[in-house]
């Protein structure tokens, strides 16, 4: 970490570092964060153990190029990022580190899973204390949208708005569905892109009370299409085609068999 720590140094120096890096600031690094943080998911998705430790370095670089430019402005160093988080971490598991020293545990958990996610959330409230900004400005706008709908809803859910099962959210996605389609009759746009928002919120909502990350569930059939689609493109290469010479009744048959191939 020290020998990073100096790269990252030398490369903001401001008479020998790198031009590019040297004019950096957190907006502008910020893409590159959210497009690391992406393709380490993507190592992780496809086991690809060895992608994934470059894909950790380079995001572990974005956070040392971060704490850089707060150490030159005087804010904060790497070493009070590190301290910070395991101190908030020794907080918020007082089930291992009763005393909130880690060099003691406590005796092992009876605590199940939901209890300890509960606890979490409890002391992660006194940590932040009242505030009159409501409920919903702890979640980040800049978050992604489908992620932003579900902490959104976990947030309401804490104060008792949520449905108590999945049912209800059934039928919410068929109303807004109902109330899409008439839009749709309307021709107007505005109110069109309004209900599908609608949609999908309502869509997100379901995915939370099935416990299953919408983000994530999207990515897994974005991963599926390309393979299938894939597919399709080699079948119809082997038959010296073009997909545009293809009638969707062609390519759809050529889907089914991807499909029946197990990809």
């Amino acid at each position: 970490m020290e020998t990073l720590q100096y790269l990252m140094e030398c490369l903001r120096h401001e008479a020998f570092g790198c031009a590019w890096d040297k004019k950096q600031t957190y907006k502008s690094i910020a893409p590159y964060t959210l497009e690391e943080t992406y393709e380490v998911l993507d190592a992780i998705e496809r086991d690809d153990v060895e992608h994934l430790k470059e894909e950790l370095g380079d995001l572990l670089f974005q956070v040392v190029f971060y704490a850089q430019i707060a150490k030159e402005e005087q804010h904060f160093h790497f070493d009070d990022v590190v301290s910070g988080i395991v101190e908030k971490m020794l907080r918020r598991h007082p089930h291992v580190f009763p005393e909130g020293d880690i060099t003691r545990f406590g005796e092992p958990t009876s605590l199940t899973d939901q209890e300890i996610a509960e606890q979490w959330q409890t002391i992660k409230a006194q940590e932040k204390g009242p505030s009159d900004d409501g409920l919903l400005s702890s979640v980040p706008v800049s978050m992604p949208a489908l992620m932003q709908a579900v902490k959104i809803q976990k947030k309401a859910a804490e104060v008792g708005f949520d449905w108590p099962d999945v049912a209800p959210v059934f039928d919410k996605i068929r109303e807004e569905l109902d109330e899409l389609e008439e839009a749709m009759k309307e021709k107007s746009d505005l109110h069109v892109e309004e209900e599908m928002g609608d949609v999908l919120f309502a869509v997100s909502n379901l995915a939370r009370h099935l416990d299953v990350s919408p983000d994530v569930a999207l990515n897994k059939t974005n991963i599926k299409f390309r393979r299938r689609f894939a597919r399709i493109e080699s079948i119809v290469t082997a038959q010296s085609k073009a997909l545009t010479d293809c009638s969707l009744e062609e390519l759809d048959r050529y889907w089914e068999q991807a499909k029946h191939e197990g990809l």
